[in-house]
């Protein structure tokens, strides 16, 4: 792989990870004061909803950090990279519960439009399909590991 788009990959990722360590640090807690006229229940609901999610994305970002640092030893296609692989659809299926949690939270009442519940529903319907995604490149991943495996026993 290129080694300048894996330097600019892991830029991004480093940036991702200091900014998602600010939000936990910094925003979530004003999250939480700015949410004043929710009652507490929900109010810490939303909270735990936002870190959790943090927390994903941030899973997320370090497997694919492993994963490259794999694709620069020429072992990405080695059962080890299973592990990061199963760790991100996993993420990302949290992600998406995490997101119908959401909508779940924001129905009852009238404080939240119903258009604004539908539009986070179906987000997470689409880190849903996301995670279909990952677990399909997942099983391509496992032929391209026997077929190494089968060229390495014929040469």
């Amino acid at each position: 792989m290129n080694p300048y788009v894996v330097a600019a990959l892991r830029t991004v990722l480093a940036l991702g990870l200091a900014g998602s360590l600010f939000v936990q640090a910094v925003m979530v807690p004003l999250l939480f004061l700015d949410l004043d006229d929710a009652s507490t229940p929900v109010r810490v609901q939303v909270v735990a909803i936002v870190l959790l999610g943090i927390v994903a994305v941030q899973v997320v970002m370090v497997c694919t950090w492993r994963l490259l640092t794999l694709v620069g030893r020429d072992e990405v296609f080695s059962p080890r990279s299973f592990r990061y692989v199963d760790t991100i659809s996993g993420a990302v299926v949290a992600a998406a519960l995490l997101l119908f949690w959401l909508g779940a939270v924001a129905a009852p009442g009238e404080d939240v439009a119903p258009g604004v519940v539908l539009l986070v529903g179906g987000a997470g319907g689409l880190v849903l399909g996301a995670a279909l995604v990952v677990r399909v490149m997942r099983a391509l991943l496992v032929q391209a590991v026997g077929m190494r495996d089968e060229l390495a026993e014929v040469i």
